[in-house]
């Protein structure tokens, strides 16, 4: 029974409830000098407490659980137990003190996220953000290996996109320093991992990257050498996968070295790595092989590839290659075939119907709008034009060859294609025919007139595409009636038509209505700010109107267009000269030659401007270059002997003055300078050999018979009589002529005043106006470019379905008040006209035979004095009467 405990002996339940252990206790701590002694201390060197109770700390309160078991001896226990000192100091061991040999740790003394002194009135800050930022988190030490090969690799990386991206905006050459960068820094990489111990976790991937951009800069680089064997690095590594297909690269590299034989043996290793499943990348490569064996001349075997082609996977560019592998056998039916194929050929885009929008959905409509010109829809139209300008180009090249005559081909072309899906090329075709017809320059046949008239009932764009053309080939025949009509034929189907504004302006120019014109032309720019043939028309125009300024924009800009364009250069230079500035007239001459160095009109005017600026020795070089080319310029011609003569090589000018004499041969004057230069020259018998045939051939010629007087009473030949008396019967009969000339000037005159005195009568009043003059324009010159002022109208047609313009250059050869002028100061009195032509003839004067001349080539130049004093004059024999031994007596 002793152990049996009754329900009354038992503690209450709720006993030590409100009891705590004192060592949790942060309240009175601050009143614990021992604690406070360890705080303010080191570590384990507080004082030990005595043995009297402390106070409040431990006064009455429970054991801890550190301290000892609860006995069951009953009263005695619970009242040692509550006798028992309870502080935390002696329920287990202090901080720092050591215990079994190791040291007790600290343990926190306040709990965390609360405190006492939150009732004192201090902020609830649990996270401690009052105390400021939290310090820099620290970073990551670099010396280790596996992040140096980390930084490494992105560097790598960083240049390999550098290197792709400056490929992209064109800057070669930086390209392939950054992919040079890239593979220094790729081998420092192994070699990182190599002494850190990791070579079998190189990067594979990243290797191969760098070596491939590598080759790929070196191949555009034109570094063929190196890029080959950059190429060849990557597939002899067995270690990098489908490193087999780099051989179409290598190929490729060997095509453009045209080691044909090699780039087909590198296409055929890499067709035999690539597995059937890429069937597209085998088709590619199987085309790659046709084309390599067109450029070897080997048709068979081309037409073997593209064939299976055509039956695999038939495409348009494969279509067209199997065409020109036909042709160039002279293969009809095949020919026939292939063009049937070709026209069959799936594109894959969508009708142009979907981009229509409904009148009702507005959300449809905007969809439309958006996809409208996408990119999608600018590849699709790419292709449908690759697919019809191959269909066009195979019509034109096999219609010739696959009937008896092209217009029999064009013919069966235009039903093939009637047929198949591009039905709006057939009409194309037909104006494609009888441009044909024009290029032939069979322009008296009607089959040209005729296609292009079938035409003019069909639809708006067709319709002015055939009037256009029809247009152009009546101006070319100069019926600008016509041309006119169809110019507003075709600018009635379609306003917007450049090329019919053009043609329009260009009839309207030459009636001379150019304010008009320009209008025109302005209208064909608006429409299209790229059409050529307007703006050049535009600057000729305004150069018709003197408005210099506004002709010379236009032909600058047009410059900026057509950088080498011989014409444009010409224009710039002329008006250069006609806005009096000459320095840059030579300046655009001297471009000008670069273009066409071997232009007889363009190194003629450069020796004018020069000689008009007085640089006579380069003059005289740039005349010599324009007479080696063209040696029947009889202003080049006339330049040379002048300039001869001026430098006393008399000799040298008479080759000049005789090629004049072949190219005018009924122009006395050019064999007039021929004896005269041998006169000066000394030769006196080839003188009067020449003088003698001039006068057989001019018997009424006064100034050669002038000269054979003068030369035979110099050397004292008997014939000098009989021209004397032909000279004086010329003489004669030229007065008399001149007499009649001026009486029927007189009798008209009298007869005018007379009129004018009987019509004044009844209008007192009336002004009279001078009669215009009246400019005749001689044919035009047919060589490029035009001289001076020459005008070029360049008229269009439509020679192709895309409506490409021809120029149609006509010329006129107008020439410069500043040339003429120029002209008759360079040549002075030597290539005036002869003296005693113009002179009034007078009736009452009885003069005698007039044996006198002026020498056309001038007075010669007279001998320089060599001493200062003044010569004697006075002859001593002067009184002495000579001999026969010519000595005074």
């Amino acid at each position: 029974m002793e152990h049996v405990h009754l329900a009354a002996e038992e503690d209450d339940l709720y006993s030590g409830y409100n009891d705590y252990n004192p060592t949790f206790d942060s309240e009175e701590l601050d009143n614990d000098a021992g604690f406070q002694q360890a705080v303010r201390t080191s570590h384990g060197r507080r004082p030990p407490m005595t043995a009297k109770f402390p106070g409040t700390a431990i006064g009455g309160r429970a054991l801890g659980t550190s301290f000892g078991v609860e006995s069951s001896f009953g009263c005695e226990s619970r009242l040692l137990k509550s006798r028992m000192p309870m502080a935390s100091s002696m329920g287990r061991p202090m901080t720092g003190a050591v215990q079994d040999g190791a040291a007790r740790p600290m343990t926190a003394v306040r709990a965390a996220g609360y405190s006492s002194a939150m009732t004192r009135g201090s902020t609830f800050d649990p996270l401690g953000q009052s105390k400021g930022p939290a310090p820099p988190l620290e970073g990551k030490s670099e010396d280790t290996p596996d992040e140096k090969v980390k930084i490494l690799e992105k560097k790598v990386n960083d240049l390999i996109e550098e290197s792709c991206l400056a490929h992209g905006h064109g800057d070669l050459q930086l390209s392939l320093d950054r992919a040079k960068e890239a593979g220094r820094k790729e081998r420092a990489l192994v070699r990182q991992r190599e002494q850190s111990g990791n070579a079998d976790h190189i990067n594979l991937d990243l290797t191969y990257s760098v070596l491939f951009n590598l080759a790929t800069q070196y191949a555009n680089n034109d570094m063929y050498a190196e890029a080959l064997n950059t190429y060849q690095v990557i597939v002899k590594n067995k270690m990098f996968s489908n490193a087999g297909r780099l051989k179409v690269n290598m190929a490729n590299i060997h095509f453009k070295q045209k080691n044909y034989p090699k780039a087909i043996k590198l296409y055929r290793m890499a067709l035999d790595q690539i597995s059937n499943s890429h069937k597209e990348m085998r088709i590619k490569i199987m085309q790659n092989i046709g084309v390599v064996f067109i450029r070897m001349g080997q048709y068979s075997d081309a037409i073997t590839s593209f064939e299976h082609i055509m039956s695999e996977c038939p495409n348009i560019k494969t279509g067209f290659n199997l065409i020109l592998c036909y042709y160039a056998i002279g293969d009809r039916e095949r020919m026939k075939k292939a063009f049937q194929k070709l026209i069959c050929v799936p594109l894959g885009i969508d009708e142009e119907d979907k981009y229509i929008p409904p009148n009702d959905d507005t959300h449809a409509n905007l969809v439309i709008e958006a996809i409208k010109n996408d990119k999608l829809h600018q590849m699709e139209r790419e292709r449908k034009a690759l697919a019809e300008k191959f269909i066009m180009t195979s019509a034109k090249l096999i219609a010739p060859a696959i009937e008896a005559t092209f217009a029999a081909g064009f013919d069966w072309c235009v039903d093939m294609v009637k047929s198949s899906q591009y039905v709006e090329l057939a009409n194309d075709l037909e104006i494609n025919k009888a441009i044909t017809y024009l290029r032939q320059r069979d322009f008296n046949q009607l089959e040209a007139v005729e296609t292009l008239k079938t035409f003019e009932k069909k639809d708006s764009r067709v319709k002015s595409a055939a009037a256009t053309n029809l247009s152009f080939l009546y101006f070319l025949e100069k019926d600008y009636d016509q041309a006119d009509r169809y110019a507003d034929l075709a600018m009635t189907a379609d306003r917007y038509n450049p090329a019919a504004l053009i043609n329009k302006g260009n009839t309207v120019f030459v009636k001379k209505d150019y304010e008009k014109a320009a209008e025109f032309y302005k209208e064909a720019l608006r429409n299209d700010s790229s059409c050529t043939e307007a703006l050049y028309n535009l600057g000729l125009t305004y150069k018709r109107l003197g408005r210099l300024e506004e002709s010379l924009d236009c032909f600058l800009k047009l410059h900026a267009i057509l950088r080498n364009s011989a014409q444009v250069m010409w224009q710039l230079a002329n008006l250069f000269e006609m806005l009096e500035d000459p320095h840059q007239a030579i300046e655009w001459l001297m471009q000008l030659i670069t273009v066409t160095p071997t232009d007889p009109q363009v190194l003629a005017k450069l020796g004018e401007l020069y000689d008009s600026e007085g640089d006579k020795s380069q003059a005289f070089q740039y005349y010599q270059e324009s007479f080696r080319y063209f040696p029947s310029n009889i202003d080049v011609i006339e330049w040379l002997g002048a300039y001869y003569i001026d430098t006393q090589f008399c000799e040298k000018a008479i080759q000049y003055f005789e090629r004049a004499t072949l190219i005018q041969p009924t122009q006395v004057k050019w064999q007039l300078m021929v004896a005269s230069c041998y006169r000066r020259s000394g030769n006196y018998q080839k003188a009067l050999e020449t003088y003698k045939d001039i006068h057989r051939k001019f018997p009424e010629n006064v100034e050669c018979l002038r000269f054979l007087v003068r030369l035979c009473t110099d050397m004292g030949m008997k014939e000098v009589q009989d021209y004397a008396t032909k000279l004086k019967k010329v003489e004669k009969m030229k007065e008399i002529r001149e007499q009649r000339v001026k009486s029927a000037r007189e009798g008209s005159a009298r007869g005018t005043r007379r009129e004018g005195s009987a019509s004044s009568a009844g209008t007192p009043n009336l002004v009279r106006t001078p009669p215009k003059a009246i400019v005749c324009t001689p044919d035009p010159v047919r060589h490029p470019p035009k001289k001076d002022s020459e005008v070029d109208i360049k008229a269009v047609s439509h020679p192709e379905p895309k409506h490409s313009p021809l120029l149609a250059q006509g010329r006129d050869s107008g020439h410069s008040s500043h040339g003429t002028s120029a002209k008759g100061e360079r040549l002075s009195a030597k290539m005036r006209a002869l003296p005693g032509s113009n002179e009034p003839y007078e009736a009452s004067s009885q003069r005698d035979i007039d044996a006198s001349y002026v020498d056309p080539l001038g007075a010669p130049m007279e001998r320089p004095k060599t001493a200062a004093k003044k010569r004697n004059e006075e002859d001593e024999f002067a009184d002495e009467e000579l001999g026969d031994d010519l000595l005074p007596e």
